[in-house]
């Protein structure tokens, strides 16, 4: 997925469309040329549906298809007939998409399941036809509803990466190497901060044909819950993980004060991001030996750990045990 076809915000202007008028037909035959009313039901406005779609990652195809417009319902007709209703429009969008209101920010609904198809915008209703206002004391009302608007407004679409494991690390962490290692997933990979730009997804192989989604989330740094460096853009990305690795690598100058900042950070931006699993990976070990390695493990945060290098592979199939085995506990 690369950086300029990754969208994960769009705000799209919509209109439904507006319903048929009833119609104010009346019967008018050979040998009843004065016959009661018999106009039929305007059809309604045609809805705009969101629909989810497992195989999409991105909301770039709404990026250049910002007007939505649905079809206005056909009137009603004679002999009670109903009109046709307006042609629904039906969007596809990733997995993990939000609909909020664009004045106010609300959120409306979120699609998380294949196939699954919510109204954004609903059609007007059709107006009534004539016969239905005859009563016994007004037999040829000449009149009719006519059809309900459609609603003509904007939407903001936001999508929320759905994974089994997020990436949570400062840049240079080493999280797209250790995604591409794992993964066929190719993020862009630099030996400078901020390489990756956008999240990247890749379905890591695990023990008898198992396997979990892995997403690397563009680097941390303190400060980004109030908008420093990436800011917020990209940690609404790991609210829908459902565990978290952060990664932390061995030259740092003090590991579990790199995990307390990265940890404060999602607690600030949201406490309820403390509730999901964590496993602390240490990463680019290949230049440590035994005796290194026990002198860190003193002063490490108190959550499952494991050292491994993406270079060399060494800890990589620890690594994948002890994330399966904190997925299923």
């Amino acid at each position: 997925m690369s950086g300029s076809n990754f969208v994960d915000y769009v705000k799209i202007y919509c209109r439904s469309g507006s319903g048929g008028a009833g119609s104010k037909h009346f019967r008018r035959e050979k040998f009843e040329p004065m016959g009661g009313p018999d106009g039929g039901d305007g059809g309604r406005g045609g809805h705009i549906i969101l629909r989810g779609n497992d195989q999409m990652w991105t909301l770039l195809h709404l990026k250049y298809q910002r007007h939505i417009f649905a079809g206005n319902g056909v009137g009603g007709g004679r002999q009670q007939s109903t009109g046709a209703d307006g042609k629904d429009v039906t969007v596809d969008v990733p997995l993990g998409t939000i609909a909020k209101n664009f004045e106010t920010g609300e959120p409306l609904f979120e699609i998380t399941v294949n196939g699954e198809e919510k109204i954004l915008a609903q059609g007007g209703r059709g107006g009534q036809g004539n016969v239905h206002f005859k009563s016994a004391t007004h037999q040829a009302p000449r009149y009719a509803q006519p059809g309900e608007e459609g609603i003509e407004t904007e939407f903001i679409l936001e999508l929320k990466i759905l994974a089994d494991v997020g990436l949570v690390g400062f840049p240079n962490a080493g999280k797209s190497t250790l995604l591409s290692v794992v993964s066929a997933a190719r993020p862009k990979i630099a030996d400078y901060a901020f390489t990756t730009l956008v999240p990247n997804l890749g379905i890591v192989s695990y023990r008898d044909n198992k396997s979990f989604v892995m997403a690397d989330i563009p680097g941390i740094i303190e400060g980004a819950h109030e908008g420093k460096g990436l800011g917020i853009r990209f940690l609404r990305h790991i609210e829908r993980n459902s565990m978290l690795l952060f990664l932390v690598p061995s030259d740092s100058k003090n590991i579990k004060a790199e995990y307390e900042i990265l940890l404060n950070e999602l607690r600030l931006y949201n406490p309820e991001l403390l509730d999901k699993k964590r496993v602390l990976g240490i990463s680019k070990t290949d230049l440590l030996d035994d005796e290194l390695i026990s002198e860190i493990k003193k002063d490490l945060p108190d959550l499952p750990r494991v050292f491994f290098s993406s270079v060399t592979g060494n800890g990589i199939v620890n690594l994948k045990d002890m994330i399966w085995k904190e997925l299923n506990s």
